[in-house]
């Protein structure tokens, strides 16, 4: 796999703590690799074997120069010999630079020996020749694998094999001029690599610690949503039935203290008690079920019609107000439980909520399909809602349903509009688009959540 060998090297040597550690350079200002290195390494080995391409193309067009300033027999022999391994080296860099790496990066001799054939050749072509250029790019790569110190000490050997070359070829004019020249290519090209290096590094430690940060972020996001969830479920289940066990014990006891207190009221509120008592707690074991086995991921679509039709007579059962429910646009298609739940909480939240403080006579359920989605309507002809209506204001005063309704129809990826109607009493709107599909946003602060509410 590429890159595999040279990973596995580098990565042995820092754990073992021998041989050399291309990841942490030599002095103590070189960046460390981070410790997911693929993507910083992959970069690395791009530029590297880019390198080893510039410096045999480099070595290719040079050694014509330096044959020709050759003499005939074993001089031009060897000369022949150092450019055949010199550009046999590079190549082999070049194409199989995962197998090979890791022995450059374990042996930084060998770039020496390579160093000492372009030497050669450098020494019978001339500075003025291309193969001057091939020598900038040994302190780019002692730069990009070793860091500042690999790259001081291949840039001196460098300087010193120009200051070798100038003193032979002193005598042709320019001369000095491009030995000169190369030489601050040289010390520009070690301080590009190292400088190189170390960004890629460090860029790849920031990564990593915005990553972590992200992942920390996430964390406490999914808790934090969580809470409101269980917060939500709780208000609209178990508070709400403990709530009304607490107005029937109340009025059991209200009952049962009087004198003349019938015996068939006071078995009456006592069966109120005992079928609120087991309500909640077949409540509180509902949730507990879903906690533990996240039942609305397996349970099966749910008829939004029948429960509205459900809920909508339970209502006007229970409180006396006439209740109707309307369905548009022919009958509704089943909706995935998690969908469902959401709305018929909203309308239980709404219905309770005109209950306890609209003083309606006449309540109306509307569903209707609306393109890909549902439109769900829940009016009355109460006194409606207060003006202005302020979602922070009910939380801090300990009211959470208009909260709750937001929430949910948020985690649905749903607009519900809350507002007067003209003709009195209050209007719930919610636009839910795609609801076959699970829209699951990150929790919002609840500033933002009110931006959902539409007056």
């Amino acid at each position: 796999m590429p890159m595999k060998a040279w990973v596995t090297d580098m990565r042995r040597r820092v754990k073992h703590g021998r041989g050399y550690d291309p990841t942490a350079g030599y002095l103590a200002d070189d960046a460390p690799a981070p410790a997911t290195v693929r993507l910083q390494l992959n970069a690395l080995q791009a530029l590297c074997r880019q390198t080893f391409a510039v410096r045999m193309t480099m070595l290719a067009l040079g050694t014509p120069f330096a044959m020709t300033n050759t003499a005939q027999g074993s001089p031009r022999y060897a000369v022949l010999a150092a450019a055949v391994l010199g550009i046999t080296a590079s190549y082999a860099m070049y194409r199989d630079w995962d197998r090979l790496a890791p022995r450059l990066l374990a042996h930084p001799t060998l770039m020496a020996a390579d160093l000492v054939f372009a030497a050669i050749l450098l020494l019978m072509a001339s500075p003025a020749s291309p193969l001057a250029y091939a020598t900038v790019c040994t302190p780019l790569l002692a730069g990009l694998l070793y860091g500042w110190r690999g790259s001081g000490v291949f840039t001196g050997l460098q300087l010193v094999v120009l200051l070798t070359v100038h003193r032979a070829w002193e005598h042709r004019p320019g001369a000095g001029t491009s030995t000169l020249l190369i030489a601050g290519f040289c010390i520009g090209a070690g301080i590009i690599g190292v400088t190189l290096r170390n960004l890629m590094f460090r860029f790849g430690t920031a990564s990593e610690a915005l990553a972590e940060a992200n992942s920390r972020l996430a964390v406490a996001e999914a808790v934090d949503s969580e809470r409101a969830r269980l917060a939500r479920e709780m208000h609209d289940s178990v508070a709400k039935t403990l709530h009304g066990l607490a107005l029937a014990a109340e009025a059991l006891s209200a009952t049962s203290s009087d004198d003349g207190a019938n015996p068939e009221a006071v078995r009456r509120q006592a069966t109120l008690v005992a079928s609120a008592a087991r309500r909640a707690a077949a409540e509180s074991r509902e949730l507990l079920t879903d906690l533990r086995h996240h039942t609305d991921l397996t349970a099966p679509d749910v008829d939004l019609t029948a429960e509205l039709a459900d809920r909508a007579a339970a209502f006007e059962r229970s409180t006396g107000i006439r209740t109707t429910l309307e369905t548009r646009s022919g009958q509704l298609a089943a909706l995935p439980h998690r969908t469902a739940h959401h709305l018929l909480a909203i309308v239980s939240e709404a219905l309770e909520n005109t209950r306890r403080h609209a003083d309606a006579t006449r309540v109306t359920l509307e569903a209707k399909s609306s393109g890909e989605g549902v439109t769900l309507h829940i009016r009355d002809n109460g006194v409606g809602l207060p003006a202005p209506l302020n979602l922070e204001e009910s939380v801090r005063s300990g009211h959470f349903g208009v909260l709750g309704m937001v929430e949910r129809a948020r985690t649905l990826g749903a607009v519900i509009q809350l507002s007067r109607r003209e003709e009195g009493g209050t209007e719930i709107r919610v636009d839910v688009r795609s609801p076959g599909l699970d829209h699951v946003p990150g929790p919002r602060p609840r500033k933002e959540a009110a931006s959902h509410v539409r007056r």
